[in-house]
């Protein structure tokens, strides 16, 4: 085969099989959704599909009266598609990378921004962090994802992953926290002596504390929330 050849480049970078199941890492930052069903997936992250798939995007009223009304109070809740039928489905958000987390009746809290799509059979909620709001102009909420399947979360640059014991707390800043165990409640904490070497302009530092038993995800990168509107 020639060197730099198109027939090179199509076997170099076309799709495999890898057979992992619903979720694949087709590449660092492409899923590979092999649906036989349905899935939820971040609005706006398909990028190709192949076979009969229909897209649906979620209604007002499609998860509750609960759900809808966080969604109001967040102004930026997790804006989902739904998507239904059989074939291969690539999503993808911005170039960020992407990880997958296979629950097995596990949960786990994820950054609404960072949640690229789930299985059916997980169950979410939006949760706020109450400390945050009037405080931090966006990313106050996030989703908590609990039960049995596929998970995609996305970060920028590669994830990093802390453990958290009684014995050592984890602060982090919240613009750069991704994801934590689902049995972690964090608090917000602030300090005015670290306002000058963290880069932000006006106001105190802005933490997130991490105490008890689990993990907690961040990225090499401090990530600004914008508020969306419907």
């Amino acid at each position: 085969m020639a060197r730099y050849s198109i027939d090179e480049f199509i076997d170099s970078t076309g799709q495999r099989d890898l057979g992992e199941g619903t979720f694949e890492l087709e590449r660092d930052r492409m899923l590979e959704v092999n649906l036989e069903g349905m899935v939820w997936s971040k609005m706006g992250s398909m990028v190709a599909y192949r076979g009969n798939i229909k897209f649906t995007r979620e209604g007002v009223l499609e998860h509750g009266i609960g759900k809808m009304l966080k969604k109001a109070v967040t102004g930026e809740g997790v804006r989902l598609t739904k998507a239904e039928g059989s074939g291969k489905l690539y999503l993808a958000d911005s170039g960020k990378k992407i990880s997958i987390i296979n629950l097995d009746n596990q949960s786990i809290f994820v950054n609404g921004n960072d949640l690229l799509a789930f299985e059916e059979s997980i169950n979410w909620d939006i949760k706020m962090l109450k400390k945050v709001a009037g405080l931090m102009a966006g990313g106050l909420f996030n989703v908590k994802l609990e039960g049995t399947g596929m998970v995609a979360i996305t970060t920028h640059y590669d994830p990093l992953t802390l453990r958290v014991t009684p014995e050592n707390p984890v602060f982090t800043d919240p613009n750069a926290t991704v994801a934590w165990s689902g049995n972690l409640q964090p608090d917000l904490k602030t300090d005015v002596s670290l306002k000058t070497f963290v880069g932000r302009s006006s106001g105190e530092s802005l933490q997130m504390a991490f105490k008890g038993e689990g993990f907690v995800v961040i990225q090499p990168y401090e990530e600004v929330y914008l508020q969306q509107t419907a």
